[in-house]
């Protein structure tokens, strides 16, 4: 499809792919219907995980940490917090766990589900990281074991491994690994590792290099067994904008593996085009128009793909990462316009929110946005409340005066 039949047809495949049937009965104590009740019912999360990284968080200023806090809650339910062993561990046995926990806790206390990323990477590699195969072995087998279980509850997602196509392009202990056993087999032993410390984890596998041989480790962990339940994909277009096609075109490739796909790290910029460019890179009003409008037409076409399970955008605020103006929000935390269309898009377009009255048979019928509910429903005996979880295969939810009991049961599907 060209970008003008992606976009014609994105909201007909939105609703198929994002929303699921919501069936409300009202009855009395007794069990019959109850007519005329009136139902609200307000969607309080999304299933969909709109995401960002969160490495800001509890860095800088008082009043400039209030102000990153509060858009980036405002908007995300989905954080990646910063797990390279090179800032993690700079110094041989003194770990950030301390700092990690209360960013992780700050997410999970406003329902943001949280990413650890990565464990294994031959970048941001620590001057003490060992440089032969066996040892960087088992220091990454301690290492995810260790990190996996310490975190379990707070952190249950993770980029396992980070960029393994170029792996063997690196001198040291990961690249010597990459280079002895292929990247296949070191990517499928992390797996297991992690999911051996981490039974009830997500797992990904995550990229840049989209070409055959990220879909030929893909298609070998697949062959092999190996324990993964998302595809990660990165997309940084500081150079230029993928077309829309591309963008689909790499969603019909990998959705073929039968996994959900995460778009893990996604960039645009909002100033001039170029890679690692000289500072001061600044933002500029006219990029900051062309950012929003792709930004809008790109989350909708991924957001179309039932395949796509979660974007996450990197980073939030210009500057922060390769000194570009690839933020949704200035340096100074102020929001730019592809952030605004994200709040529209997510917060209001795609978010249910409605108030019906049950027929005579006390039954309402609602196509909801999938994610967690909060109902109430206004009955002879008063008020009755509640919450519920709504995803693919729909929620059935039956109120009686005072009580709301739902299937499946109340729960953050993020």
């Amino acid at each position: 499809m060209d970008e003008a039949a992606l976009l014609n047809g994105a909201e007909d495949r939105i609703a198929k792919a994002r929303r699921a049937r919501i069936t409300v009965t009202a009855r009395d104590a007794v069990g019959k219907p109850l007519a005329g009740c009136r139902v609200r019912l307000v969607q309080e999360t999304s299933e969909f995980l709109l995401g960002c990284n969160a490495f800001g968080l509890f860095s800088g200023a008082n009043d400039h940490q209030e102000k990153y806090r509060s858009v980036f809650a405002a908007l995300f339910n989905y954080a990646t917090l910063p797990f390279y062993l090179g800032s993690y561990e700079k110094e041989r046995g003194v770990k950030q766990s301390v700092q990690l926990e209360r960013m992780a806790r700050w997410c999970r206390e406003r329902w943001i589900a949280v990413k650890g990323h990565p464990l294994v990477w031959h970048e941001v590699w620590p001057a003490w990281g060992p440089k032969d195969a066996e040892t960087a072995r088992a220091m990454s087998e301690a290492r995810i074991r260790e990190i996996v279980s310490w975190f379990a509850g707070l952190v249950d997602r993770w980029d396992v491994v980070n960029e393994a196509t170029v792996a063997d392009r690196f001198e040291n202990g990961v690249g010597a690994w990459a280079k002895r056993d292929g990247a296949a087999a070191m990517v499928g032993e992390c797996l297991s590792w992690a999911r051996q410390a981490g039974p009830r984890a997500s797992l990904l596998y995550n990229d840049y290099n989209v070409s055959p041989e990220f879909e030929a480790i893909v298609e070998a962990l697949k062959r092999q067994g190996s324990p993964f339940d998302a595809i990660g994909i990165q997309s940084h277009m500081h150079a230029e904008e993928w077309t829309l096609e591309k963008a689909w075109t790499v969603c019909e490739t990998y959705a073929r593996f039968g996994l959900p796909l995460h778009f893990t790290e996604l960039t645009v910029v909002s100033g001039e085009h170029g890679w690692l460019k000289t500072a001061p890179w600044p933002t500029t009003p006219e990029g900051e128009k062309r950012q929003a409008e792709y930004v809008e037409k790109l989350y909708t076409v991924l957001f179309s793909h039932p395949a796509v399970a979660a974007v996450t955008w990197w980073d939030m605020q210009d500057g922060a990462w390769q000194g570009a103006p690839a933020g949704l929000v200035r340096a100074d935390i102020s929001p730019k316009p592809a952030y605004e269309r994200l709040c529209e898009l997510f917060l209001r377009k795609w978010r249910t929110a409605v108030e019906v009255t049950s027929g005579p048979d006390g039954s309402v019928f609602v196509d909801g946005f999938r994610g967690t509910y909060s109902i109430s429903a206004e009955t002879p005996r008063g008020l009755a409340a509640g919450r519920f979880g709504l995803g693919a295969a729909g929620a059935t939810v039956t109120v009686v005066p005072g009580s709301v009991t739902a299937e499946p049961a109340p729960g953050v599907l993020a």
